[in-house]
């Protein structure tokens, strides 16, 4: 007697098969839109197309007897592979009718490699230098339309200076250090022409550009480095402009205050032979999460953390005023104080307001989706 089941699953399974089948075909239009965007000069990225298309999406699937968020979710899976997949292995729009000629110093770099590709395969003439290579700059300097600087904080002044001496005044200079005052203080000392900081907000392993965030302070002769900028946005980027002051007060806590507290939580777990093996077998989906974030910090290098960390006198004083916050805080441990934890717990609650019912839900969202991928 045929099993019943069997019968399903084999349905099931031939199902999955014509599902995949479509999200081939579905590649293969990708590209195809891909070449005419470039050919077009539209970016890979265009938040109101996707918009819509999710709206759309989430409706279909409800007059189908489905839940919408799980739709919205498997089609943004799909429109991510979507975009990973023109990024890859495919040319960009290019931002200026004619070619440009890109100088990155420190090309050999994490972020400056991923930026030297990036620009390659858009169509511009990219040249590198790198350290024991500045015998190199003579000879592209005069033809340069813009220079980035992508070295390591601790030493970005002094190459901001050297390679200054010898741009033509119209070439843009830019730097993607993640601290801006000081940058930018030293490109307009060193450089007549026009200038622009760029902070882009990730890592280098990025598949693609698209979606990343990238702030920008353009601080002499906007227009001369407008094309930057509109670059990025082909490359399907968000663009934050902001002043250089604003964005290292707020990098302050964003990156240098993060960073410690994910080095003070790995030299405790040293401290106490926790290994993360040990706590993951008994974590909650969220401390996996926050034992992840903090995890991949210390696959990484221990001098560039160290830049961010002690990058300018400013943050050195607030990480020093956090500490003698903690130490308040702590005082209220030693005194077994719990009404005045209460008491600051509520002033905090009331200090996030509307955010903190925000961030429960999304927080939530993030948390089944980690449990589902590895429970």
């Amino acid at each position: 007697m045929p099993d019943p089941l069997q019968a399903q699953r084999e349905r099931l399974d031939a199902i999955d098969e014509e599902i995949l089948d479509l999200l081939a075909e579905r590649g293969d239009v990708v590209q195809k839109v891909a070449q005419t965007k470039v050919e077009r000069g539209l970016p890979v990225y265009v938040a109101d197309r996707e918009d819509e298309k999710t709206e759309a999406f989430r409706e279909a699937a409800e007059a189908r007897g489905l839940d919408p968020d799980w739709a919205e979710d498997f089609l943004r899976m799909i429109m991510s592979a979507s975009r990973a997949r023109q990024s890859a292995g495919a040319s960009f729009p290019r931002a200026t009718p004619e070619e440009k000629d890109v100088l990155i110093v420190g090309s050999e770099g994490g972020i400056g490699s991923l930026y030297a590709r990036v620009f390659e395969r858009t169509g511009y003439r990219v040249h590198g230098i790198d350290q024991g290579h500045w015998d190199r700059l003579p000879d592209i300097a005069p033809q340069l339309d813009l220079a980035v600087v992508a070295v390591p904080i601790r030493v970005t002044p002094e190459v901001i200076r050297r390679l200054a001496d010898a741009l033509p005044s119209d070439t843009v200079l830019a730097d993607v250090t993640s601290t801006k005052t000081e940058p930018v203080a030293a490109m307009l000392d060193a450089h007549s022409g026009p200038v622009l900081g760029l902070h882009p907000m990730h890592g280098t392993d990025v598949s693609d550009l698209s979606r990343q965030l990238v702030v920008a302070c353009p601080a002499r002769e906007a227009d001369a480095s407008a094309w930057v900028l509109r670059q990025c946005r082909l490359w399907g980027m968000r663009v934050e402009e902001a002043d250089p002051a604003e964005h290292d007060r707020v990098m302050h806590l964003v990156q240098s205050l993060r960073h410690f507290v994910a080095f003070l939580h790995g030299s405790f777990m040293r401290e106490q032979e926790l290994a993360p093996e040990d706590m993951l077998a008994f974590s909650s989906p969220v401390y996996r999460a926050e034992l992840m974030m903090n995890g991949r910090i210390f696959a990484q290098n221990a001098e560039l953390y160290a830049d961010i960390v002690f990058a300018s006198e400013e943050r050195r004083e607030q990480l020093l005023r956090f500490f003698e916050r903690h130490e308040h805080l702590a005082e209220l441990v030693r005194t077994d104080d719990k009404e005045g934890f209460v008491e600051e717990f509520e002033a905090i609650a009331d200090f996030f307001g509307d955010f903190a019912p925000q961030a429960q839900r999304e927080s939530e969202y993030l948390i089944s989706r980690l449990a589902d991928r590895f429970a």
